[in-house]
């Protein structure tokens, strides 16, 4: 009854606002008389988060859990939570410093070396690639336990950057490998230890030589071979291959990729359950959209999503494919499945005798829902939350058809002056997309007044900044700012995910154009309000943001008056070879690109008041950027504030956090 209540109140608010241009949702602000929030809530506290389950299932029939600051396994027959006796054995294989083992399970936990590493240069059995491609791992075990895949990296080419640690009387250098754009990378390769004859094969991936990407290892139903998506070094070109997992030989290449932007393969592929020839893959194309194709061993490719939105493979069960899709909004995730019967033949004709259904809408609820599937694909567990509800977890049979009803979360903010926020549109600055913002109004809100507008900025790929989730994303520090007086403006632009390939992709080869001009769309709608002071406007981010803070501060010198930039990257010929080329290309094939996007040249047209943080050993974003960019500052006299955390990484963690956001929030104050 309550959420029929809710979907109903959403929906007057939604039609009471619909002649608003551009606004689609408004979250009312809180009892005015509320609580304010202190800058430690704001930062440390989890009890002004919504109650969220962190539901994951352990077996067909049991779900495990965090409810009442423990966690707990529901069985979904009996309907009764038991405590969790969870399982700390270690793993079959495993990694112990740059070596990995094989461990033996014996009660003397015996344990033999699969590739032990003698040099400081290689590792075995970690991720690579700095974690682009989606890549979280280095162990891919086979479905029957049998053979182990894993990546070997070799970095003795890779430069090394020092840092700097101050716990020692004197200093002492740490040094990192630090692959940068256009210099050499590391050379990675892929094992596989068969635990039967104890013998070690290296797969012969020789597309492109030795300077690619071997990203999204998978193997085939029966372990007898493996598939890999090598990429070359320009991430333009990509080779789906198939490689016997006994010999290391590569058997065929299934298709190829090509695109004069990029190609970024970011899912290993899934088999149809009962059929060791078919299987599903993602990718942005073909199509210009994140869509799943079906694909046989024979190299036949098949659109299995048609939809213009992108999708995320969920499970299938052999008769349907799950998976959820933005197509009903972009700040939507909404859970499908399609029916697909393979027929008798379907192994030797491959996906040519696959029959494929209409597509099924399971989720009905506005909102952004996360979804868990069973093992065996006969329930999910679907979280979900939008603008003004707050977490929803329940528990549905496979065809979305209810089962139980697990939480209803209760809004942890009701006692505070939370402020309102609006969720709405505006058109991109090319005229072709909606981008996506929150507003949020400062407390005890005046139309007849002027207010100071902060905009907080993050704009990089792979990001989404605004979600019909409960309240849209926000990050509490918007809301501390807010109830202090201020419009805090958040939007995402041209270059951020979940929006197809031609919006993502518009930013390459010049990295903070098309997302500036974005941003800038989303300024001069703020700056014609009635209730906007002109002459006070900031911007703050981190990282990419940082990026975009200085880069909108410099290039747009007579708007933005004040900026807090962290951890910003200054210069992209300074940043690592996977994301830099292929968002920037090779610097020696643009260096107008380089040139042009380079903040060392921007220096002389900073005006206004900067403050640049930076964790003092970040191994991220160097500390090169920041300190070159000061340098280039001091060459023009111009004035600049720098502020480094000693012995924090690329992000300032723990309670430093809250001297952090306490120094961020005085330049504001100070200066805006």
């Amino acid at each position: 009854m309550r959420r029929h209540l809710l979907t109903l109140g959403l929906l007057s608010i939604c039609i009471s606002l619909s002649a608003q241009p551009g606004v689609i949702e408004v979250r009312e602000a809180n009892r005015p008389t509320g609580k304010m929030l202190t800058m430690e809530e704001t930062i440390l506290s989890r009890d002004l988060r919504p109650e969220n389950l962190g539901c994951q299932w352990v077996s067909n029939d049991e779900i495990l859990m965090y409810k009442d600051r423990t966690w707990q396994v529901f069985d979904i027959n009996t309907r009764t939570y038991s405590p969790y006796k969870g399982s700390y054995e270690k793993p079959k294989v495993y990694t112990e410093g740059q070596s990995l083992y094989y461990n033996y399970n014996t009660p003397a936990g015996a344990s033999l070396a699969i590739a032990k590493s003698e040099d400081p240069n290689i590792t075995y059995g970690q991720f690579v690639s700095r974690n682009e491609f989606g890549i979280d791992g280095g162990i891919f075990m086979a479905p029957d336990n049998s053979k182990v895949a894993f990546y070997r990296k070799d970095e003795s080419k890779v430069s090394s950057f020092p840092l700097l640690d101050i716990t020692t009387r004197t200093g002492s250098l740490k040094e990192i490998k630090y692959p940068m754009a256009g210099m050499d990378s590391e050379n990675v390769q892929i094992g596989v230890f068969n635990f039967l004859t104890c013998k070690t094969v290296y797969l012969k991936t020789t597309d492109f030589g030795d300077d690619r990407y071997l990203t999204n290892v998978s193997w085939t139903p029966d372990a007898s071979k493996i598939l890999v998506q090598v990429l070359d070094r320009s991430q333009k070109h990509m080779c789906m291959n198939v490689y016997d997992a006994v010999t290391g030989q590569l058997i065929k290449t299934l298709f190829t990729e090509h695109n004069d932007r990029f190609v970024e393969p970011s899912d290993p592929v899934h088999f149809i359950k009962g059929t060791p020839n078919i299987f599903i893959y993602r990718t942005d194309n073909r199509d210009g959209y994140k869509n799943l194709y079906l694909c046989d061993m024979n190299g036949n490719v098949r659109r299995l999503t048609q939809t213009d939105a992108d999708v995320q493979y969920v499970a299938n069960d052999g008769q349907y494919v799950w998976y959820t899709s933005a197509e009903v909004s972009p700040v939507e995730n909404h859970l499908f499945r399609v029916k697909i019967t393979p027929s008798s033949n379907a192994i030797w004709k491959g996906v040519s005798a696959v029959k494929v259904g209409k597509p099924e809408r399971l989720t009905q609820t506005e909102g952004w829902h996360d979804i868990r599937m069973s093992p065996d694909c006969r329930h999910y567990v679907d979280t979900w939350s939008s603008l003004t509800v707050p977490n929803v977890t329940d528990l549905c049979y496979s065809d979305g058809s209810p089962m139980r009803n697990l939480l209803i979360a209760e809004d942890p903010t009701l006692d505070y002056a939370y402020t309102e926020i609006t969720l709405g549109t505006i058109k991109s600055a090319d005229g072709r997309f909606d981008n996506y913002y929150r507003l949020i109004k400062p407390k005890d809100f005046d139309p007849a007044k002027k207010y100071p507008v902060i905009l907080y900025v993050y704009g990089g790929p792979h990001s989404q900044m605004v979600k019909n989730t409960f309240m849209a994303e926000l990050r509490r520090w918007e809301m501390y700012m807010a109830q202090r007086g201020y419009l805090v403006y958040v939007q995402d632009n041209r270059g951020t995910q979940n929006r197809g390939a031609e919006f993502e992709k518009a930013i390459y080869g010049q990295c903070g154009q098309a997302e500036m001009a974005d941003q800038m769309e989303g300024i001069k709608m703020l700056m014609e309000l009635p209730y906007v002071d002109k002459d006070r406007i900031g911007v703050h981010g981190w990282s990419y943001g940082g990026f975009m803070t200085i880069s909108l501060m410099t290039n747009y010198p007579e708007v933005f008056k004040v900026g807090v930039a962290g951890g910003p990257v200054i210069d992209w010929k300074w940043y690592e070879v996977m994301y830099g080329e292929r968002y920037m290309g090779h610097p020696d094939t643009n260096p107008e690109g380089y040139e042009k996007t380079s903040l060392i040249n921007k220096a002389a047209d900073l005006k206004g008041k900067l403050l640049i943080c930076q964790g003092a050993i970040d191994p991220v974003v160097l500390w090169q950027h920041s300190l070159s960019f000061v340098r280039a500052c001091v060459v023009n006299n111009v004035q600049v504030d720098y502020f480094p955390y000693p012995r924090h990484e690329h992000n300032v963690s723990g309670k430093d956090r809250v001297h952090l956001h306490d120094k961020i929030t005085m330049y504001f104050e100070d200066y805006l």
